[in-house]
């Protein structure tokens, strides 16, 4: 199942969810406040590749530290 990221309109709370894909026009409600008014964000995903393939992308993103996971 994938994870979406929301945010409440009404308290400002980010928050994630794990949904079913036919669950993903569904807006669940404020984990914080409880309120309807939320919305779907923007995600960003981060993937792991062969040093080769991810040398490029670390050098030129100002990224240190060459283990290529999450900080």
């Amino acid at each position: 199942m994938p994870v979406y990221e929301y945010i409440c309109e009404v308290c400002g709370t980010d928050f994630e969810k794990m949904m079913r894909f036919e669950q993903s026009d569904q807006l669940p409600e404020c984990p914080n406040c409880k309120s309807k008014e939320t919305r779907k964000r923007l995600s960003l995903f981060s993937s792991r590749g062969n040093a080769a393939s991810s040398a490029g992308v670390a050098s030129s993103s100002g990224c240190s530290g060459g283990r290529g996971g999450f900080t």
